[in-house]
């Protein structure tokens, strides 16, 4: 079965992240998880990393999930208009 994976990348902080993962799991997509990361930066260049003393809540996140294409492409246009294009990318797998 083939199906679209997609990344979106975020930040910790972002208001953007629990509404997305909501709306994913009311649609009852096939998956979906987050990953924190422990060090990244974005467009900016600023420099984020977790720190044993650090209390902070800004790291990089990335929310991935996966579905049948259509139901992909229907999810992400809900959400167009909220992310700068470079911040999603998708690709196309099969599941096994």
């Amino acid at each position: 079965m083939q199906v679209k994976i997609v990344r979106v990348y975020l930040s910790e902080n972002s208001e953007l992240l629990q509404e997305f993962y909501d709306y994913l799991h009311e649609k009852k997509v096939k998956g979906a998880t987050i990953f924190r990361g422990v060090k990244g930066f974005g467009s900016s260049g600023k420099d984020y990393e977790a720190r044993l003393l650090d209390v902070r809540a800004n790291l990089p996140v990335v929310l991935e999930f996966f579905d049948e294409p259509e139901r992909v492409d229907d999810i992400l246009k809900h959400f167009t208009d909220n992310f700068k294009p470079i911040h999603v990318i998708q690709w196309l797998a099969e599941a096994i």
